[in-house]
């Protein structure tokens, strides 16, 4: 299923949710009417994969009490979800990588190929959409010493494959790095001064901001808040804009954050980090200096 498929599957189930509740309806009720059942009302609700006819959505907006604009909203929906099933979308490349990955990353993946814009905050990795190969090798190595050699340069070609989105430059990405992520000599200085290098340069694309927090910046919420990406979407084809998420990616399981509550607070952690960091020209020189460092 597409990335497109995927954004509106979310906006579908925001949006009949909001009326559902706007009614007082309870889901069990609402599953009488599209005749099926209260767990798939509650997989639709929630933006995952199931199937949802016209015919549902009509009798739903019918029983919601829904305007004719959101009841087209929905409509439009449905269609932008059905052309994408029928293959009129790009089918999703990293399929074809499902062993290379870890357990649900396909659904970040998903998220991040529909994104239009990447704020991303890291206290101690680069971020792996940035990382060069031999980064992401060492990582990998320290994450899974036994990990076959196979499996691990299966990782590193679907990483490789990962990163022509940053030739896309419809896609706008602000990469937010404490110096402990420069400093860091994983895989060695070699490594780590190749890394940084590649940085450097990916700084000189036009969509793509990289910017240093110095160790004198002192306290700050970023410390905090812990390494996460904001990801931020386009305009779907029924004029809705989805709302940012929040992904936070762990050791024990990954953390998606979508209330508007929880939007607001990395907002605003976000501006406090824009804050702190240098400006485009100080974080290259910056991380040239240190780039030396580790080289000597």
């Amino acid at each position: 299923m597409g990335s497109g498929s995927t954004l509106a599957q979310r906006a579908l189930g925001r949006e009949l949710r909001r009326l559902r509740n706007a009614k007082g309806m309870g889901q069990s009720q609402a599953a009488r009417i599209a005749e099926t059942s209260h767990q798939t009302i509650g997989r639709i609700e929630e933006g995952q994969t199931t199937r949802i006819t016209s015919l549902q959505v009509n009798a739903l907006c019918d029983s919601y009490g829904a305007t004719d604009e959101e009841r087209r909203i929905c409509l439009d929906l449905v269609k932008e979800i059905r052309a994408s099933r029928e293959g009129k979308v790009t089918a999703s490349w990293w399929r074809a990588y499902a062993d290379a990955q870890t357990t649900g990353f396909d659904h970040y993946l998903a998220l991040e190929d529909a994104a239009n814009k990447l704020t991303i905050w890291q206290l101690m990795i680069v971020p792996g959409l940035l990382q060069t190969p031999e980064y992401r090798r060492a990582i990998a190595w320290a994450e899974s010493p036994d990990l076959p050699s196979e499996q691990l340069e299966r990782r590193i070609e679907w990483q490789t494959h990962r990163q022509e989105r940053l030739k896309d430059p419809e896609l706008h990405i602000a990469a937010f790095l404490s110096e402990a992520v420069l400093r860091d000599q994983v895989g060695g200085k070699a490594v780590i001064a190749g890394q940084i290098r590649q940085l450097i340069a990916l700084s000189e694309l036009p969509n793509i901001d990289i910017r240093v927090t110095p160790f004198s910046a002192g306290p700050h919420v970023g410390r905090f808040a812990g390494s996460f990406t904001m990801v931020e979407f386009p305009v779907l084809s029924a004029n809705l804009v989805p709302p940012p998420i929040v992904y936070s990616e762990g050791y024990a399981g990954d953390l998606y954050l979508e209330r508007e509550t929880e939007i607001r607070r990395y907002q605003r952690v976000v501006r406090e980090i824009t804050r702190v960091a240098l400006d485009g020209v100080e974080s290259k020189k910056l991380m040239s200096e240190i780039c030396k460092e580790h080289s000597r």
